[in-house]
């Protein structure tokens, strides 16, 4: 892969915006901070975007958007609802794959400045200190998307994961169940999953129900199997909450490995309302979550943000639903 801005800041030690002040001559460098930026474009043979250096002071209309995974099975209808807000307001986005992994989206933001894009929706795993120095560096519009800043400094669209969780082990309560699972990682903080842990381990303490963990490393379907198949038959338990529905489809297959039977011995809850929890058998009950207004309402907040419109909230929060099925019905 050929050198980003963003490469070249980091080798010499000075922000993307002194780079670019650099190979623009637009202000005053002083000559040992210009002198490492320019080393550092020989050493990396950086080839500075023409285009986008002549587009400095203007606007491209184009939109970059960094997602995790764009095989992932909500992703495509997340970025439809991007798309089709974008196309209202004439913009056109640039969607690219950082597969979760700190370093390429941090790589990918610098490209995305480079291009001189005029605001980026930004999916994560997870919120660092290093993305948010990155954002500040890069001094264009951020909106976060199914991505959390708890301190409220950028804008951000999502639901609320814990209270989303808190619901599910009512639902399931209410239905007799009493050792509730939760399927998922328990070792990163300020994630989706921590997010729905936290609420479901408060859920189940104001119940006064012990929780149960069930960990997975990766949050992915055959990890999830062995997980599951593993625990069950070390541990009575009557319900499994998990953080995805990719899980929760591996838990239903687990139990059923174990020749037991679902939901009568083990009920079964998702997340995320993907097309997969229309597939299993028995159906997956899930939480839903809108996907196509998570891209809409994001796009539509980059617009406001673009055009200085009144904004009356850095977080939006969008609502979300259990949808029963036979995974977890009465019986």
């Amino acid at each position: 892969m050929s050198a980003t801005i963003y490469d070249v800041a980091r080798e010499a030690g000075v922000s993307m915006a002194t780079v670019s002040r650099v190979l623009n001559d637009t202000a005053v460098v002083k000559d040992e901070t210009k002198k490492r930026v320019l080393d550092a474009i020989a050493k990396l043979s950086y080839r500075p975007n023409a285009v986008a250096r002549g587009l400095a002071s203007k606007r491209t209309k184009t939109i970059g958007v960094i997602v995790p995974d764009v095989s992932a099975a909500f992703m495509a209808e997340l970025v439809r609802g991007i798309e089709d807000v974008a196309r209202m307001y004439h913009y056109h986005i640039i969607l690219c794959n950082s597969d979760g992994l700190l370093a390429r989206e941090v790589d990918l933001i610098g490209t995305m400045w480079e291009k001189q894009v005029d605001g980026i929706i930004f999916m994560s795993p997870a919120l660092t200190s290093e993305h948010v120095n990155t954002f500040e560096e890069a001094q264009i519009p951020i909106v976060l998307c199914r991505t959390d800043d708890p301190e409220g400094r950028i804008p951000s669209v999502n639901i609320d994961n814990a209270g989303a969780s808190v619901d599910a082990v009512n639902y399931l309560h209410k239905k007799g169940r009493t050792k509730i699972a939760f399927l998922g990682s328990i070792h990163h903080e300020g994630t989706l999953t921590s997010e729905r842990r936290r609420g479901y381990v408060a859920e189940m303490k104001n119940r006064n129900l012990t929780p149960i963990f069930i960990d997975t490393a990766r949050e992915e379907y055959q990890e999830a199997l062995l997980a599951v198949r593993t625990h069950v038959t070390m541990e009575p338990i009557d319900a499994i909450l998990a953080a995805n529905d990719e899980m929760a489809i591996a838990a239903i297959h687990a139990i059923l490995d174990e020749k037991k039977s679902v939901p009568k011995d083990i009920a079964v809850v998702g997340f995320d309302n993907t097309k997969l929890s229309m597939m299993a058998r028995p159906e997956l009950t899930t939480i839903a979550q809108p996907m196509y207004d998570y891209g809409a309402v994001a796009m539509r907040f980059m617009t406001k943000l673009l055009q200085d419109e009144p904004i009356s909230t850095f977080r939006v929060v969008l609502p979300h639903q259990i949808l029963e099925h036979a995974s977890s019905a009465d019986v």
